[in-house]
């Protein structure tokens, strides 16, 4: 139960940076909110990285490389989160005609526990 809040406090933050980040590009470029979005999320995937091996799984740190680690993060979160948002901001901008930053807070939070359980499960396992 800790290991699930400390990987919502992480997300918390990771979410934080995520959405300045879109509403940002958002704003920079508008109209193209799917670009915006990825970017976004890339960011929020760096940042979630750097504080879930120094935070969330820093026990599980001694005995895998970092690299390896980090290779298995964005293999799965990385791409949950990514195909995750991509699908859920094209569904919930153009088809139920939501703003892109409420749009991008409901696709995080679907993608939050699959992100979890492989981080837990995969990225970060015992070695």
């Amino acid at each position: 139960m800790m290991r699930w809040l400390r990987f919502n406090v992480v997300g918390a933050m990771g979410m934080c940076v995520q959405l300045a980040a879109l509403a940002v590009l958002n704003r920079a470029w508008p109209g193209h909110y799917l670009v915006a979005s990825a970017i976004a999320v890339e960011l929020a995937i760096a940042h979630n990285f750097v504080w879930h091996v120094r935070y969330t799984w820093s026990d599980r740190s001694e005995g895998s490389a970092v690299w390896t680690q980090l290779w298995r993060f964005h293999l799965a979160n990385g791409a949950v989160s990514l195909v995750g948002n991509l699908v859920l901001m094209r569904l919930l901008v153009q088809g139920a005609h939501l703003p892109v930053v409420a749009a991008n807070v409901v696709a995080i939070a679907c993608c939050s526990v699959i992100n979890f359980l492989l981080g837990d499960g995969w990225a970060f396992a015992a070695p």
